[in-house]
């Protein structure tokens, strides 16, 4: 960090600096009485706080010339406050400057902290791996020296073996064996070896020679004493102390007899070597002649033992060398000291020269619990200046003196924008009026027309329940899915201003992924045959059939997305996708895009798919890295492929801003909002996603997005799921076990074709023309049921055709396949051929629609009903068995939805009574009734479902109180004592902030209006129970 970097955030941090000024001189009034009677805060929302500030500050000065005029003391309140500011800007830049100086202080000490205590850790862990080794050569002499007669070891193997295992023994200078002699074994003992047992300590020293030559003969014979312990062994580098008796010297003596009777390893303390003259010390070992247990007693362990080996360490060199393995980090001076006498400590290395006070202090364990040692260490440089606390302290007193300058010309600013700020509150207030105004326009417009939308979709949908055959079913399923579009078309400018005021929100509800794509293809489907687009959706296999998620905001999207292509695209294809993106990830070669014409639907060249998600976050710089944050958590990615104008490259960074389109001829051209774009990215956001696109102008267009759902396995979606998986079972049961042959020359095309007939249970073949059709159909011996052929196949030789019909007869006359034509136009449904009688081929519409194919199906294979279930059958049974007698009281304001509400509960049995307002719904409910339930609007004049909801519930209340405090007789209450009738909402708008409304006013749900049997059958099962039936 430097100067500069402390004064760009000190400038950052001055415009917030200023405020709080501005705060403090408002309190200052404040005490006076004077002025600031407001009680506002600075603290507020993180997004309101830089707005807060200013009005806060504009009201002090706006305050402020009225109290200097009256007090003629401002300039004398503005030196006080500057000089006030600069003192204590003063202490906070010396606070500063002193907290940084302890912080480098003492990061600092951790330094030598963790130097001192690693170098402490590597000369005790090498110390003790050296004397584990000395240790275990006392297992060696136990075994081949004293436990073998003769002895197998003599100075030359001992010396031999201790050179060549040297290097296990790093911190070791030698090694020396001492034997324990009795003083009545002495004589024959020197006489064995041929040398007399010498004495250590001498009554003069014996200087060092320069040669480093050691006269062993110079030393005096041992004195007369009870025993003796001579080294008989020695490695090369001591070996001038053999002879030597390790008893005769008085340190020595008492460290011999210390290491036997504890049998543990013993150190001397720090002496001068004999040869080298350096500080070293000596570890030494007990040598027994059994293994004694642990708990042998002192005079046990002295009358075991066979003699002490012992090893040497010269510590100056051994310390020099560990630092020198630490040469890169040599900023400290190191000490070791012996510190087994605490009045005088014994320096075994290092100088106490040291220029800085920091010391640290590491103990050192090597092993001998009467001794102790310690590491002592000090930086060898003085602390540097810390420039960095002196540079941020100056920079922060820079700063508050720069500060008090810009406060000080601020307040003639001030003054000059005060009238804008007045303006601008004025005009904000007027905003603030006129948002209000058009919330409640949309939402009354929107009302007003969803309500006579409810009664168009309320009939269409019984409408569905009469005898209807294929043609008229698939008008009222597209009128349904009109209707649907439109509500959702209004919906979208609601969407527009929740999505600006961040309360849009999600469901999470079951839903069948390939029918709600079907759905929205079933909306486009008139105009892409009018205009001869080949309009096709293909989800693949890996892709669960049911997940949770809103099915309606999923829908909305792809619907936008088709709908643009729809306008734009006046030949070629559309093409919907939906993939797992770990498929897409996993085998990104399978989505790349050429321009041959057999690899798209239509074969004209269309943009690369792939470059309209190479921009997701979700994927690495390689576009192959994707993962889930739960393994219930399934992403899609949807892509909607089209061969349409394109987008121009100048128009391409504002395609999803809101209400802008790509030139202002597209709105009297195309229709549209231009908001489509927009709510989609909005919804695939709020879906945890992300949208892209590619487009080349007069190739076409593809956009991409993913989608995070939830994988429907939870038990209480199981009884929705099955209710899904049932009626997807329903259409393909009739055509198990059948087989097709698809004739087409695209590969595209055909799979999609193969994807739909594989959604019926039906097995299905390619083939790219007639010939290898017939070669096939020969091939099985009849046993394919039905060939699907492509227009274009079909018209474009009408010899080949007919021979093909002719050869079709002869192969199996009783039993031929069918012959169906999959055709984009609307033309070519009138076209045939009919060849000796055989049939006309049947037509079927694209695009292709599970439900739509099915029924062409049945009706040319004679297999079904025409009259098949629709959807939520299963759940209308149901319903049949729980509304079956029931008294319902319908509250409505609008004559049409009180028609249909009552018509559909009618269908399933139920007893229905009718009213249009809240205040006639108390009388009805008032008890005793013979009511079971009642569906209540929520937005009704005079009275709303809220207030008679509330009202109903304190009046069963009262009652229920009152008979159960016998103030009313049973008997007269129908003998129940606790009155509760289920009250559901009847509402279209379905959103959280509803429901929780509904339930906080004494609801117990709600039902969207008009009545789909499934959620119809999920609410009224809470309250009833099936009754059962009676056998006549």
């Amino acid at each position: 960090m430097s100067l500069f970097h402390v004064i760009g955030f000190g400038l950052k941090l001055g415009s917030l600096l200023l405020t709080l000024c501005c705060w403090f001189l408002s309190l200052i009034f404040s005490m006076n009485g004077e002025v600031m009677t407001s009680s506002k805060t600075l603290l507020g929302d993180g997004e309101h706080i830089v707005k807060k500030l200013w009005e806060l500050s504009a009201k002090i000065y706006h305050c402020y010339p009225q109290y200097v005029g009256n007090r003629k003391v401002g300039n004398k309140w503005w030196r006080k406050l500057l000089i006030v500011w600069l003192l204590f800007w003063i202490v906070v830049s010396f606070s500063v400057l002193w907290y940084m100086n302890s912080k480098a202080v003492e990061k600092r000490k951790e330094t030598l902290t963790s130097m001192c205590d690693e170098r402490a850790r590597m000369l005790q862990d090498q110390f003790n791996v050296s004397m584990n080794h000395v240790q275990a050569m006392s297992i060696l002499i136990s075994t081949f020296h004293h436990a073998r007669n003769p002895s197998a070891i003599d100075q030359c193997t001992f010396a031999s073996y201790t050179e060549r295992t040297a290097f296990e023994r790093p911190l070791t200078s030698g090694v020396a064996y001492a034997v324990r002699v009795l003083h009545s074994e002495r004589k024959e003992f020197e006489k064995r070896h041929g040398w007399s047992i010498k004495r250590m300590d001498t009554r003069e020293p014996t200087p060092v020679h320069k040669d480093n030559e050691y006269d062993r003969d110079g030393l005096e014979p041992s004195p007369i004493q009870a025993e003796y312990a001579p080294v008989i062994f020695a490695q090369d580098t001591i070996a001038h102390v053999i002879s030597v008796d390790m008893l005769s010297g008085k340190e020595d003596r008492e460290n011999v007899l210390r290491a036997r009777e504890s049998g543990k390893g013993v150190l001397t303390a720090p002496f001068r070597l004999l040869k080298t003259n350096r500080l070293g010390v000596i570890k030494t070992f007990a040598v027994y002649k059994t293994d004694l247990p642990s708990n042998a007693t002192p005079n046990e362990r002295i009358q075991a033992t066979d003699g002490y080996l012992g090893g040497v360490l010269d510590i100056e060199s051994l310390v020099e060398k560990l630092l020198q393995q630490l040469a890169s980090k040599q900023t400290i001076l190191v000490n070791v000291y012996d510190t087994t006498n605490i009045s005088h400590h014994i320096s075994m290395y290092g100088s106490n020269v040291s220029s800085d006070g920091l010391e640290r202090v590491s103990a050192l364990n090597f092993g001998d619990p009467f001794r102790r040692h310690e590491m002592r260490c000090r930086f060898k440089q003085k602390p540097p200046w810390p420039w960095l606390a002196i540079t941020t302290a100056t920079g922060i007193l820079i700063i508050a003196l720069l500060i008090g300058q810009i406060f000080h010309a601020t307040i003639n600013r001030i003054a000059k924008v005060e009238d804008d700020y007045h303006e601008m509150m004025m005009l904000k207030k007027r905003a603030e009026a006129a948002d209000v105004a058009k919330s409640q326009f949309l939402a009354t417009v929107s009302h007003e027309i969803r309500t006579p939308m409810n009664g168009v979709l309320g009939m269409l949908h019984m409408l569905t329940d009469t005898n209807l055959d294929v043609t008229q079913q698939d008008y009222v399923s597209t009128a349904q899915a009109s209707g649907k579009a439109l509500v959702s078309l209004i919906n979208e400018v609601l969407d527009q201003a929740k999505i600006e005021s961040g309360k849009l929100e999600l469901d999470a509800v079951c839903f069948d992924v390939r029918a709600t794509l079907d759905e929205v293809l079933s909306l486009f489907s008139g105009k892409s045959q009018e205009k001869g687009v080949e309009l096709a959706g293909y989800i693949s296999d890996k892709v669960p059939d049911v997940l949770i998620g809103d099915p309606g905001r999923f829908r909305q999207i792809i619907t936008n997305l088709v709908g643009n292509s729809i306008k734009f695209t006046e030949k070629g294809h559309i093409f919907v996708t939906v993939h797992l993106v770990e498929e897409v990830t996993e085998s990104a070669e399978e989505f790349k895009v050429n321009s041959l014409f057999k690899s798209t639907l239509s074969g004209l060249p269309v943009a690369d798919k792939r470059q309209s998600w190479r921009s997701f976050m979700g994927f690495n710089q390689e576009g192959s890295s994707f993962t889930s944050s739960s393994l219930d958590q399934i992403t899609l990615m949807v892509s909607v492929e089209d061969t349409g104008v394109g987008i121009p490259l100048d128009a391409q960074s504002r395609i999803f801003t809101p209400f802008m389109q790509v030139g202002p001829s597209i709105a009297r051209i195309h229709g549209g909002t231009g908001i489509g774009l927009s709510i989609s990215k909005c919804l695939v956001q709020l879906m945890k996603g992300e949208i892209g696109f590619v487009s080349l102008p007069k190739i076409g267009s593809t956009f991409t997005f993913t989608a995070v759902f939830t994988n429907c396995r939870n038990n209480w979606n199981e009884k929705k799921s099955q209710q899904i998986n049932n009626q997807s079972n329903s259409i393909s049961s009739d055509f198990h076990g059948m087989r097709a042959l698809v004739v087409d020359p695209r590969t595209v095309r055909a799979r999609v074709s193969q994807y739909h007939m594989k959604r019926l249970g039906v097995h299905t073949e390619v083939v790219s023309d007639l010939n290898h059709g017939l070669s096939y159909v020969r091939t099985e011996n009849g046993v394919t049921n039905m060939i699907l052929i492509e227009q274009e196949i079909w018209d474009t030789d009408s010899g080949k055709s007919s021979l093909f019909v002719k050869n079709l007869r002869k192969i199996n006359v009783s039993s031929s396949p069918k012959l169906f034509i999959l055709a984009n136009s609307i033309n070519s449904s009138r076209v045939g051929v009919s060849v000796n009688g055989f049939p006309t081929p049947f037509i079927i519409m694209k695009p292709l629609r599970a439900s739509m194919l099915a029924a062409s199906l049945q009706r040319a294979m004679g297999v079904g009903n025409k009259g098949n279930c629709t959807n939520g059958e299963l759940s209308g049974l149901s319903l049949s068995k729980l509304l079956q007698g029931r008294k319902i009281l319908i509250v409505d304001d609008n004559n049409v939805n009180l028609r249909v509400a009552a018509a559909a509960l009618k269908k399933y049995g139920a007893d229905v009574v009718c009213t249009d307002s809240g205040k006639k719904a108390l009388t009805f409910l008032q008890p005793p009734h013979q009511f079971d339930a009642c569906f209540m609007d929520i937005q009704m004049p005079e009275m709303d479902g809220f207030q008679a909801t509330k009202i109903i519930r304190e009046m069963e209340s009262d009652i229920n109180s009152r008979i159960k405090l016998g103030q009313l007789p049973l008997e007269a209450y129908g003998n129940i004592s606790s009155w509760k009738v289920p009250i559901l909402a009847m509402t279209a708008d379905v959103i959280q902030a509803t429901n929780e409304q509904c339930q906080k006013c004494g609801m117990d749900g709600y039902v969207s209006k008009p009545f789909e049997a499934e959620q119809l059958y999920e609410e009224v099962s809470r309250f009833f129970q099936i009754k059962p039936t009676q056998n006549t």
